[in-house]
């Protein structure tokens, strides 16, 4: 097969979806892999680097969409992209359909075949690519949080960890899973007095049973969130709904309860977010105020810590990638059951329930979609 990189053009994205180590496996393999001009530059990957491990650099990103047969990237198509989209050309990345209903309704029409990332699920519930970046993003969340709090950067001028005689910042933390346990975790190694809320018992045990002492476990529920949102200086949405999107747990009204200049910091933009205020942001413009609340919405944010992030990423999706290259994607879904999970659309029709239910479509069964 011909895989097609083409760089990422969504801003503020410097990660790149393949790495050389991963282009050696597929040209290894039989397979040819064209990389567009630069793609690897926001993460220090020179085009030599690839040609070196056997790809071909390619100048312009249209030319890849027109050759390949498996689109590979970080980010989901943007509008300017949907055109060079063909009919089953197989398109493997992060595509957080349920935050889109513009990207659900062009890739439906497109015809392509859509493997998405984030829904690739292990037997025992985890999700084996979107962990890795959720781990990223949930200590990142903290960094943010922490300068946002600067007085200079419109904060309340708290420094997370206090200082002896000086309490640390109170940081809340909606969601126990993968990213609010890394938030939580990196909020407690900086001296901050931590809560995290889930709904989830089972997994407050263990969270109470790993965090350190400085970390209290809270069940989440519209009054214990209204109780935190009160004494929080830095909050942390880091709730995933898994293919679906967001809760929204914080309104409007709820906001108006937190001290004047706090922090939000919103992990889940990606799939709608947490706050009812919540709004996509990018890293040149990271911040906005709300309700006398300063937002961080970075719909993208491992992307700033690419040289870090690249490489968790393709970690995971090179052994994927070179699945689907090798037995074709009807076949590879077939056999591999983590894989199956990560088709959303293909051929016209939306498989997810959960983003067929949103956007009115009547999802078809994977098992349909594989005959």
């Amino acid at each position: 097969m011909i895989i097609g990189v083409p760089r990422e053009i969504k801003e503020g994205e410097y990660r790149v979806s393949v790495v050389p180590a991963v282009v050696d496996s597929l040209v290894w393999a039989g397979h040819e892999v064209l990389i567009e001009h630069d793609a690897g530059r926001g993460t220090g990957i020179t085009d030599a680097a690839y040609e070196d491990a056997g790809a071909k650099i390619i100048s312009a990103s249209e030319d890849i969409f027109a050759s390949a047969d498996i689109i590979v990237k970080v980010k989901e198509p943007l509008p300017q992209e949907y055109p060079l989209i063909r009919n089953g050309q197989i398109i493997f990345t992060f595509f957080h359909f349920a935050a889109s209903e513009d990207l659900t309704r062009a890739m439906v029409d497109s015809g392509a075949v859509c493997i998405a990332y984030e829904t690739m699920e292990e037997p025992d519930g985890s999700l084996p690519v979107l962990t890795p970046m959720s781990e990223v993003a949930g200590r990142m969340a903290v960094h943010e949080g922490a300068k946002y709090l600067e007085r200079p950067m419109e904060g309340r001028g708290i420094l997370l960890g206090g200082v002896p005689g000086v309490a640390p910042a109170n940081v809340a933390v909606i969601g126990g899973g993968v990213s609010g346990a890394n938030a939580a975790k990196m909020a407690a190694g900086l001296g901050a007095s931590v809560k995290v809320l889930d709904i989830n018992l089972d997994r407050l045990r263990y969270l109470d049973d790993v965090m350190p002492s400085n970390v209290t476990t809270v069940m989440s529920d519209r009054y214990n969130i209204r109780m935190v949102l009160r004494e929080a200086d830095l909050v942390i949405g880091a709730v995933l709904r898994h293919g679906a999107r967001t809760p929204v747990l914080v309104t409007r009204e709820m906001l108006k309860l937190m001290k004047p200049r706090s922090v939000i910091v919103d992990i889940a933009v990606d799939q709608g977010g947490v706050f009812e205020t919540t709004r996509p942001t990018t890293h040149s413009n990271p911040v906005y105020m709300e309700e006398g609340i300063v937002h961080y919405c970075v719909a993208n944010m491992p992307g700033a810590v690419a040289g870090t992030s690249t490489y968790a990423l393709t970690n995971v999706t090179g052994r994927y990638l070179i699945d689907i290259a090798n037995s074709g994607w009807k076949q590879a879904l077939r056999e591999n059951q983590v894989l199956r999970g990560g088709l959303n659309i293909a051929s016209g029709k939306v498989i997810l329930p959960a983003v067929g239910t949103l956007f009115g479509y009547e999802p078809m069964p994977v098992e349909v979609a594989l005959v």
